[in-house]
């Protein structure tokens, strides 16, 4: 399967960014257009945005670098949007992104809930670095993942 091409997001996307946050995310997890403009404004920081195959924006993943390390601070693909690559494409360009940046090793947070996310993390060679206790709004877990960029395969 061929991924869907993933681009750069401008230092103006924020409004679209929380748009497809809102879309993906339950209420009280969402992020608002200034939290995003914010965000994005932080040195380090970038963004990455994927359309569907009928070329509206699906989803999204921002992410940020500090010396040889990154995050990614949020990756949603909107409902109608899942099951179409846009996730794995989303996670290889931040790798690449994050990579071309200097960073060596990749870290995330994800719901113990969220069976979806963690698949897809495990495919691309994530591994359980940590755990977080009742994290998230609703009371889950979050766990700490790390993947290497220097290898392929995590």
């Amino acid at each position: 399967m061929t991924l869907p091409p993933v681009a750069h997001a401008g230092p103006q996307a924020g409004a679209l960014l929380a748009v497809l946050h809102a879309d993906a995310f339950p209420a009280a997890e969402r992020w608002d257009a200034e939290a995003m403009d914010v965000l994005l404004a932080m040195p380090g920081t970038f963004a990455g945005v994927a359309r569907t195959g009928a070329g509206i924006p699906g989803g999204f993943v921002m992410g940020r670098v500090a010396a040889d390390e990154a995050e990614i601070l949020t990756l949603a693909v909107r409902g109608t949007a899942r099951r179409q690559g846009l996730g794995r494409a989303l996670l290889a360009w931040l790798r690449a992104e994050a990579a071309s940046h200097g960073a060596r090793r990749l870290f995330l947070e994800v719901s113990a809930h969220n069976a979806a996310a963690r698949a897809l993390y495990r495919a691309a060679g994530f591994a359980e670095a940590g755990r977080r206790r009742a994290y998230y709004p609703d009371g889950s877990d979050a766990f700490v993942l790390a993947a290497r960029l220097d290898d392929p395969e995590g």
